[in-house]
């Protein structure tokens, strides 16, 4: 495990409450201590030092923290400063032209929007062209398309902004021209028809033997045999050097037999390209300059070349890109299909997909997600950053957004000899957003943690009142007094909020980010918002209006984050 002194912890969250207007957050400080070797699986064991430091820092003012930090930034790690990507190797502005090719088997998640807006902000950059092409060949049984990925996948582009060009272009309307350019490599004899199994194949591909089937006469009868043959009978291979020092590279499969039917073109086709195929094609067909991958798809790479090398096209720039992986997130597109499909999950909007549609409908912005995957830049290496960063930007553009009171799991009590008061609260503590009043007898509405952590003391109702909290002395029960109704120092109160327990509250449901149900009582004045609109709610966090019903008092948000 290594050992990171809590001076250089401290050192991070200054840099960053300095960077970000006096306020430090956990989730870049954490993200700046992984450049110090932390490990994903020590954050659990540093977080409560980390707690610590950081509300010794936001206690400070910001001429506070500055001072402080002059005496620790020596043990900040001087990192790289990213003022925009790095260029594009032999780009020439209005000649760039890259593509962006979702498998459909699903809705985008937060992990497929960094190559996407990796390649939108490029195509910006040179002022290019960026294609849409969706990747619909025939996926595997564990990993089907999905008909309605058709429509959610622009849907989610357009969400994040993402300007693509106004033709999409599918691959499963592109089959025939994939049997051209098949044709003529198998009469160039780059290509074969095999009747090998995989077993078969794996072996002699690991020995670096040719199979039978490679130098046998008639290749072009076996590829017409091929469309009338049943799943699995035949595969179509490149003709590659079997004494290639990757034994992946050897005559790999580019064509096989698939008799599952498409939600696109039904049983149209049965032979269907695999990625490496298509892609060399359609680069090729399409003008693509550059192609920004991963470096899981380097082999496709390298049999892109290859073909391209056959018909002597010319080969595009590949820039690849490690995988970023963010800490708290986990994403598996197969697994989340069937989980909508059984009805464990509630839609392809469930939040446990981290779908496009789910962060947009947990209130996560377009504009954040692009700053966070953009602020990571392009590397090699694969790397990983918590997910508390995007919450930390996504806080920064909804702060204008207005506050109101939820409360969870509410408890009621009586202040004896409260007033009858006519609270004005601001809905927001700097911004001039206008006001919500509320009459107050001497009945309210507490969260159950606020009322189990009560000892005896002073309080006060955030905006309202000064209270005292004591004990009965025959029932032991606790019971609760009216001090003053202004503000007072000298009390040293414990602020709460509160809701009238004289109004007709709205029941109020919020759904968290693991699908889970948190209840309580919101203030009347929700009532006044618009399906879509974001809050902030006092101490617990920025949540969207997903429904409201006035007329049953009803309203369900979706929790974006503290």
């Amino acid at each position: 495990m290594v050992e990171i002194q809590k001076e250089k912890i401290k050192a991070y969250a200054l840099e960053n409450a300095v960077n970000h207007g006096g306020k430090a957050v956990s989730g870049a400080v954490i993200n700046a201590l992984f450049t110090e070797g932390l490990k994903k699986e020590e954050i659990k064991g540093i977080t409560p030092i980390m707690n610590e430091v950081l509300n010794e820092i936001n206690a400070l003012t910001i001429d506070e923290q500055k001072a402080a930090y002059d005496v620790v930034k020596g043990y900040v790690k001087k990192r790289e400063q990213r003022t925009g990507l790095p260029e594009l190797p032999e780009a020439t502005k209005g000649k760039v032209v890259m593509r962006i090719a979702p498998f459909p088997s699903g809705p985008l998640h937060i992990g497929n929007a960094r190559p996407f807006i990796l390649n939108d902000q490029y195509c910006k950059d040179y002022e290019g062209k960026l294609i849409l092409v969706i990747d619909d060949t025939m996926g595997s049984e564990e990993k089907p398309v999905a008909k309605e990925a058709y429509k959610m996948i622009p849907e989610g582009l357009d969400w994040l902004g993402i300007k693509y060009d106004k033709k999409i272009i599918y691959k499963s309307d592109r089959l025939q021209l994939y049997y051209d350019y098949a044709e003529e490599l198998i009469k160039k004899d780059y290509m074969y028809v095999c009747s090998c199994s995989q077993e078969e194949m794996r072996d002699l591909r690991e020995k670096g033997q040719e199979c039978a089937c490679r130098n046998l006469p008639d290749q072009l009868e076996r590829w017409k045999e091929m469309f009338k043959a049943k799943e699995g009978k035949f595969t179509v291979r490149l003709k590659t050097s079997m004494q290639d020092p990757n034994p992946a590279f050897r005559d790999r499969v580019m064509f096989r037999i698939t008799n599952r039917e498409h939600p696109k073109v039904g049983k149209k086709y049965s032979v269907w390209p695999l990625l490496d195929f298509s892609w060399a094609v359609d680069d090729h067909l399409l003008g693509i300059t550059h192609i920004l991958r991963g470096v899981d798809l380097m082999m496709e790479t390298k049999v892109e070349e290859f073909i391209w090398n056959i018909f002597k096209w010319k080969v595009p720039k590949v820039i690849y890109t490690g995988f970023l992986a963010i800490e708290g997130v986990k994403i598996s597109k197969s697994k989340g299909s069937k989980e909508v499909r059984a009805g464990t999950y509630i839609g392809w909007n469930d939040p446990r997909l981290w779908s496009l549609q789910s962060l947009q409908d947990r209130g996560i912005l377009p504009e954040s997600i692009r700053e966070f995957i953009l602020a990571q830049g392009i590397t090699k290496s694969n790397s990983t950053v918590a997910i508390d960063v995007l919450y930390s930007l996504n806080r920064k553009n909804l702060e204008k957004v207005p506050r109101y009171f939820f409360i969870e799991n509410p408890v009621k009590i009586h202040i004896k000899a409260s007033p009858n008061l006519k609270a004005k609260i601001p809905l927001h503590p700097s911004l001039n957003l206008g006001d919500r009043t509320c009459e107050t007898m001497q009945d309210f509405w507490i969260g159950k943690s606020d009322f189990d952590a009560m000892t005896k003391g002073s309080y006060r109702l955030m905006h309202l009142l000064n209270f005292e909290a004591g004990e009965h002395l025959m029932s032991h029960e606790k019971e609760f007094r009216f001090l003053s109704e202004h503000p007072d120092e000298k009390l040293k109160p414990k602020f709460i909020h509160w809701l009238s327990a004289n109004h007709d509250n709205l029941d109020v449901t919020i759904r968290m980010p693991d699908s889970s149900i948190v209840t309580g009582f919101g203030e009347p004045a929700l009532a006044s918002l618009k399906t879509g609109d974001i809050v902030q709610f006092e101490r617990f966090g920025f949540c969207k209006l997903h429904k409201l019903d006035k007329k049953e008092n009803i309203a369900e948000f979706w929790f974006a984050h503290k």
